[in-house]
């Protein structure tokens, strides 16, 4: 059976190692809600009878910026087609600051 070497940890390595524990969980729940706002634009146009490319599908999925896929789910209730939601910000959208694609 090993020895136990515990106390060799040290209080920074331990508040190291929970820092960088919570930076991961930080990370995942935002991959987490990016993954889930792209999953309800790809629905909404859908159940509006839009049509979406899959490159239009692709880029959406894979987006993760929270602010561009928030005015992306906001321009999905009125477009009529899918380019549309990517295009470019309108002047109330560039005056809350919303970033561009």
């Amino acid at each position: 059976m090993g020895k136990d070497l515990s106390f060799f940890v040290s209080p920074l390595a331990e508040s190291l190692r929970d820092e960088g524990r919570e930076e991961g969980r930080e990370e995942g729940r935002e991959e987490g809600e990016a993954k889930g706002r792209a999953r309800d634009i790809l629905r909404l146009l859908e159940l509006r009878g839009v049509a979406v490319s899959d490159a239009d599908r692709d880029r959406v999925a894979s987006c993760t910026d929270l602010d561009l896929l928030a005015r992306w789910f906001d321009r999905t209730i009125t477009v009529a087609t899918a380019a549309e939601i990517f295009a470019e910000p309108t002047e109330t959208e560039a005056a809350q600051g919303t970033p561009t694609p």
